[in-house]
């Protein structure tokens, strides 16, 4: 009984809150149209002594998506493993609420963007709609809710296929994709489609997710239970911007005595052993990213329904969708046996649970290899003081392995 009091009692805290601040919800995307900011390049990558170069690409339903190619600081080091004219193409995809920005946080000892480009890869780093490294859309401002209609799904089978295709394009060789996160979702989803994976040469993939029912942070669960995705579709919002003050108040309001918000990381990402506590703030200079209302709403009915399928609509609308009352799913089946997978995951990871990543390699058709870090939260993958060697020597080894790249 006090249970559900407190449920009442929050969900209309909550509501009031959202309530209290639809009326005059600031958009704080930045991409495209506002005032002039700062490049990823120019943040991160550039001060650190990398040379970087920005390039833009239109998706099929008009986004433009920002990309960034890092080199090594060394001339030396640029010729890398494979030569002067054979630098492989690597495509690194971020996780939900973050953007490429991710791959530097920690110095270039630490940091996969830099430490790959140090050991002579053609480094590309993605940034999905509606982040702050994206630049908006052809016609559609940001404060317009059609700009935020979309999903994982979308960033899949659009935005990771352009990337995709462009670098293919730009290098005229296959990639590497190393995805963390929702980056391994769309990556797995993407996979499925033939002329998108044709043009991959092996991924590597960190905290893979396809399956997300077992998921077991307190405070994601708290929002499904409290239905938090549908309310907040319900009221409008379509931007979902943690860093803007009705976002924050939301996750303020989800916390009580029975979860400590000191600890909120853990109790969204399972306890992390490995990063630097003490750069918290200046991670929070860069992170969250905007994602929209949909995408959580999607990942949400993954949990709820158990499934790796497309966005339900409902049962009518599903119908003018897909011709069928459900929605099809990404079926794992179809990733092709000959693409070289390798996947690590953690015993810590709230997220990505162990349970739903053995369904996940049950359902491929090959048999990736597969790294276990019993200690390692979600958020250690990328930002673990320890993750150059409990996992990106292992990555680069990984790639090494598949000799020269092919071209297409």
């Amino acid at each position: 009984m006090g249970g559900m009091l407190w449920l009442t009692t929050t969900t209309l805290a909550i509501t009031i809150c959202l309530l209290s601040t639809s009326a005059n919800i600031a958009l704080s995307f930045d991409g495209g149209g506002g005032k002039q900011q700062p490049t990823l390049c120019e943040e991160l990558v550039l001060p650190a002594g990398y040379p970087c170069s920005e390039h833009v690409i239109q998706t099929k339903d008009g986004f433009l998506l920002g990309l960034q190619r890092v080199s090594s600081s060394s001339s030396s080091a640029r010729i890398g493993y494979y030569g002067q004219e054979s630098r492989p193409p690597v495509l690194l995809m971020h996780g939900l609420f973050m953007a490429g920005d991710a791959w530097f946080l920690n110095t270039p000892e630490q940091s996969l963007g830099f430490i790959l480009a140090d050991r002579g890869f053609d480094v590309w780093v993605g940034n999905v709609r509606g982040t702050r490294w994206s630049h908006g859309h052809i016609s559609l401002s940001e404060k317009n809710r059609h700009f935020w209609d979309w999903s994982w799904q979308e960033l899949a089978l659009y935005d990771l296929a352009e990337m995709i295709n462009y670098i293919n394009s730009v290098t005229n060789s296959k990639l590497f994709v190393v995805g963390h996160s929702q980056g391994t979702i769309i990556s797995l989803a993407a996979f499925t489609q033939p002329e998108i994976v044709e043009k991959v040469e092996a991924a590597a993939l960190l905290s893979p997710i396809s399956y997300l029912d077992h998921v077991s942070a307190p405070m994601v669960l708290r929002m499904v239970k409290m239905h938090i995705d549908q309310m907040i579709v319900t009221m409008g919002v379509h931007e979902l911007n943690f860093k803007s003050d009705w976002g924050a108040n939301l996750l303020v309001s989800l916390c009580d005595t029975r979860l400590s918000c000191s600890d909120m990381l853990s109790s969204i990402t399972g306890k992390n052993c490995c990063f630097n506590e003490s750069r918290v703030a200046y991670y929070l200079e860069q992170e969250p990213h905007p994602s929209s209302s949909k995408n959580l709403n999607h990942l949400f009915q993954m949990i709820r329904k158990g499934t790796f399928s497309k966005y339900d609509y409902g049962k009518i609308r599903n119908l003018k969708e897909y011709g069928s009352f459900k929605p099809p799913k990404f079926d794992l089946s179809r990733i092709p046996k000959s693409l070289p997978l390798w996947m690590a995951y953690g015993g810590n990871d709230a997220l990505a649970d162990i349970t739903d990543f053995q369904h996940t390699l049950k359902e491929l058709p090959s048999t990736p290899e597969v790294v276990y870090l019993k200690n390692y939260g979600h958020v250690d993958f990328i930002l673990s003081l320890q993750a150059k060697q409990d996992l990106y020597d292992p990555i680069i080894n990984f790639f090494k392995s598949m000799g020269e790249v092919s071209s297409i």
